[in-house]
């Protein structure tokens, strides 16, 4: 098996895990390719006279990984994205984080976990992506979102005016500081904190959500990932933020933007015993209350 450690840097703390993970996966033979940000750390881990193999892009990565480990939050696993891309590597996210929602183990669960892929005791889930037609050089090929795509007015502004259709016909004008179009995946962060629904990330649907409408009825509706949407930004400003995950451009308003699903999904590594309820229950505390 050929392995991918992908992460921004983890620091000392984290080098015991760090040690019996790759322990492991030496002990089972397996092909290990590390991204430049991790190198040093790894270094630290391992002997002065390994040699360890390096990717820094998509295209390095590509047809030499098995599966993909992330060691971050949830923030460093929507940044995988721009490695994985349509190579359909299974990714892996290992919580050094804080919550650590898209994480699928906790580091006191690491090497268990780690075991079980050794012995291939694990599924692989497909997560939809969004992708923004016609962008690709603004950003820079990586016109993807596992999340959300979201459009903001910039700091101070006022408000913005978002024209949103679905299939060509007109959905809703909202007077909004923004609006957010999430996949399931992303129906548990941005948008949840705007007020959207939770959604399996089973089901083929879009999210669009919008943020502090200036109208109160207006609510959040869900469509089909079939669906294309066309979103037309307008107001007194001049610019707006539009962000996929965490990669944020400013954009002159009046720029129509054309979002599809992604004909290509993210994997992820799913192990036994883990659902999307117990998580949405234990890192959420959803329906905990301490009256009981």
């Amino acid at each position: 098996m050929r392995i991918a450690l992908y992460g921004r840097g983890f620091g000392s703390d984290y080098d015991g895990l760090m040690k019996e993970v790759l322990r492991v996966l030496k002990d089972n033979g397996t092909e290990i390719i590390v991204f430049s940000a991790l190198v040093n750390d790894i270094k630290r881990c391992v002997s002065e006279s390994a040699d360890i193999q390096v990717f820094n892009t998509y295209e390095q990565l590509k047809g030499r990984a098995d599966i993909l480990f992330s060691f971050g939050g949830d923030g460093t696993m929507l940044d995988s994205v721009e490695y994985v891309r349509d190579t359909a590597i299974p990714v892996f996210g290992i919580n050094t984080g804080r919550l650590g929602f898209l994480s699928s183990v906790s580091s006191d669960e690491t090497l268990d976990a780690v075991n079980k892929i050794m012995k291939g005791d694990y599924e692989v889930e497909k997560r939809s992506l969004l992708e923004l037609v016609g962008e690709e050089e603004r950003f820079k090929g990586i016109n993807y979102a596992l999340n959300e795509l979201s459009v903001m007015r910039k700091d101070g502004s006022s408000l913005i005016v978002i024209q949103v259709f679905v299939d060509d016909k007109l959905l809703n004008t909202y007077w909004a500081d923004g609006l957010i179009l999430a996949t399931p995946t992303g129906s548990t962060a941005y948008s949840l904190s705007a007020g959207g629904p939770i959604v399996a990330p089973n089901n083929d649907s879009f999210l669009i959500t919008p943020i502090s409408a200036h109208n109160l009825s207006v609510r959040p509706v869900v469509i089909s990932d079939k669906s294309v949407v066309k979103i037309k930004v307008d107001g007194r400003c001049d610019a707006y933020d539009l962000s996929l995950d965490s990669r944020t451009k400013l954009v002159d308003k009046g720029l129509q933007l054309k979002v599809k699903k992604a004909d290509f999904c993210f994997n992820m590594v799913k192990l036994p015993g883990k659902d999307f309820f117990e998580a949405i229950r234990n890192k959420l505390l959803w329906g905990n209350d301490v009256r009981n």
